[in-house]
């Protein structure tokens, strides 16, 4: 596996591939890589020719100097983890992303304003600056994306269409431990006690899932908040059914569509996220 530092390495090293007639797979990640992010990797693996995969913490989707500060590193773990599986790994500096400040904007519509948009603003547009300058040096013909951060995901095929990239976003199921905690960076910053407790939010949203044939959305959003205002340990922060090609808030279920329940809580200080997809 080759280690990358610089853009004009990494845009050296995959064109020889595409001259070479090679499917190039891209996987994004802020490192602290976990089975989420294997199971990524792996989905290129098995689709593409040179799989890339960056590792790299960007400061422009912090809202919270807190947070930045605090997101797990563990790079000789990370390197360890996909080495094997993965064919390059591009490790920029913030000054080789950003050389200059940042200033471009994405109209989004209303797609960067619910949810984590709503609760972390400014995120996805720190997201969207990112990936379009990965998208720019890697040039992947297909990029991968867990449905565990649904959200982005469509953003981000949102910002495919705006910039007329030639790149397939595929999107891979969210995976999860034993007892249901999607797998996620943050969870290494709960302690042992409250980790015990995690598996709580999938649990609700399991039960939630099989309200769909006798509940409204407004209710089921009614019965999740009052579930974890039985629980003294979580807060939740936001709780909403949307669709899942526009994520509009839902009112009614109709036949035939696919919609989802995402939500975010936190958690011994610590900010979790989870969605469960379903169809009516």
């Amino acid at each position: 596996m080759n280690k990358v530092y610089s853009s004009e390495e990494l845009s050296r090293l995959v064109s020889l591939q595409r001259r070479q007639g090679k499917r190039i797979g891209f996987v994004p990640t802020m490192g602290a890589l976990h089975k989420g992010h294997y199971a990524l990797l792996q989905k290129a693996r098995e689709e593409c020719d040179f799989v890339v995969c960056s590792i790299f913490v960007n400061p422009t989707q912090f809202n919270n100097a807190n947070d930045l500060k605090n997101y797990p590193r563990n790079l000789e773990q990370d390197i360890t983890l996909i080495a094997s599986i993965c064919d390059l790994v591009f490790l920029p500096s913030v000054e080789e992303v950003y050389p200059t400040t940042p200033q471009e904007t994405y109209d989004f519509g209303s797609l960067d304003k619910v949810m984590e948009g709503a609760f972390r603003p400014g995120h996805f547009a720190g997201v969207a600056m990112v990936v379009r300058r990965f998208f720019d040096m890697v040039q992947p013909d297909r990029a991968y994306f867990g449905k565990k951060d649904y959200q982005q995901a469509v953003i981000i095929q949102r910002l495919v269409d705006i910039c007329t990239f030639k790149i397939h976003i595929v999107l891979v199921d969210t995976v999860r431990e034993p007892d249901g905690v999607a797998f996620s960076s943050r969870n290494a910053l709960l302690s042992a006690d409250k980790r015990k407790e995690a598996p709580f939010i999938y649990q609700t949203l399991s039960e939630a899932k099989t309200f769909i044939d006798s509940k409204t959305p407004l209710e089921i959003k009614q019965w999740i908040t009052n579930r974890f205002k039985e629980n003294n340990s979580f807060t939740l922060e936001y709780v909403e059914v949307v669709d899942a090609n526009h994520l509009n808030y839902v009112t009614a279920f109709q036949p035939g569509s696919k919609s989802l329940i995402c939500l975010a809580a936190w958690l011994d200080n610590v900010r979790l996220i989870d969605n469960i997809e379903f169809n009516t």
